[in-house]
């Protein structure tokens, strides 16, 4: 005769729940453990980093019939109609020499910091049906969308090399190396602010709007369509802190170490002192703004999923 095993009551079961161990799923909350921890994560999930990126970039030329040749398109256009408004029309390649190259250097860097910003404050809303669903590490979605703007950078920076080919400025010389501290210092700032907008913009949905203004201002911030040497011979004299304010900035900073690299026209023209060493200062500062912006994105990211 077969025995039958008397069923549970609810207190029993809610009891042997009660004596289960508490299980953390995403990174513990101390100082660096956190940190390191979230490091590994996202290195566990490395996979489906690279599927998010391939998708985001798959996903805007969607049934186009194009596709990715658009994005050699876009950045010629806009190297044009600089060259031309800008340079020809408004007269600004009359002050600065192979004007083509020097404008589409400083947007090249500027486009890079400028996409990695916008992608990643929209990332944790533009995937709320994944969150949902699924437990992964909050991060991957604004890296995803940094990963998808290096590809982008990578073929603007194959047509800034080749119009300093055109222009015969092919930049053959020492100072290419900023390219390295430019980049990564885009890179540091981009990742820092990145971080903290996409967790304030699951709050704040009117982040994203504000930010797309914000961008736009910090391109005209930037000496990318005019040069360093108009805002120092205007600042220099009476506003000196508001010239070092603005020099110091991480994207001016980009842009001038990008105009260092692949502009040959301005050898004589004056660069802000020790350059290299202020671009480094700025990168010490801007690794303390990861960490502390990731710790504000750690707290926030509890209640993403209640949120979206």
């Amino acid at each position: 005769m077969a025995t039958t095993t008397p069923s549970t009551t609810p207190d029993e079961r809610f009891a042997r729940l009660d004596n289960e161990p508490m299980v953390v799923a995403g990174q513990p909350s101390k100082v660096f453990g956190g940190t390191f921890g979230i490091v590994r994560e996202i290195f566990a999930h490395r996979q489906l980093l690279d599927l998010l990126i391939r998708r985001d970039l798959k996903s805007r030329y969607k049934d186009s019939a194009l596709g990715f040749v658009w994005t050699l398109i876009r950045p010629i256009t806009q190297l044009i109609i600089y060259y031309f408004v800008m340079g020809q029309i408004l007269g600004a390649a009359r002050s600065i020499p192979e004007f083509a190259v020097y404008i589409f250097s400083g947007l090249t860097i500027y486009g890079l910091f400028s996409e990695m910003i916008a992608g990643s404050t929209s990332s944790i809303v533009s995937n709320g049906g994944l969150i949902k669903k699924v437990y992964t590490p909050r991060e991957i979605y604004p890296l995803a969308s940094i990963g998808s703007a290096l590809f982008n950078f990578g073929i603007q920076l194959v047509v800034l090399v080749g119009a300093t080919i055109v222009t015969g400025a092919i930049p053959w010389h020492w100072d290419i190396l900023y390219f390295f501290p430019s980049v990564v210092l885009v890179l540091i700032y981009g990742v820092a602010f990145g971080l903290l907008l996409a967790a304030l913009n699951v709050y704040l949905r009117d982040m994203q709007y504000l930010v797309e203004v914000l961008l736009m201002l910090a391109m005209w911030a930037s000496p990318i369509v005019y040069s360093w040497s108009m805002v120092s011979d205007r600042l220099a004299a009476s506003h000196g802190w508001l010239l070092q304010l603005y020099t110091d900035n991480p994207i001016t900073l980009a842009v001038l170490g990008f105009h260092r690299a692949f502009w040959i026209g301005g050898a004589d023209t004056p660069y802000p002192d020790e350059l290299l060493l202020r671009m480094g200062i700025a990168m010490l500062i801007g690794l303390v703004l990861v960490y502390a912006f990731h710790r504000v994105f750690a707290r926030l990211q509890g209640n993403f999923a209640q949120e979206l």
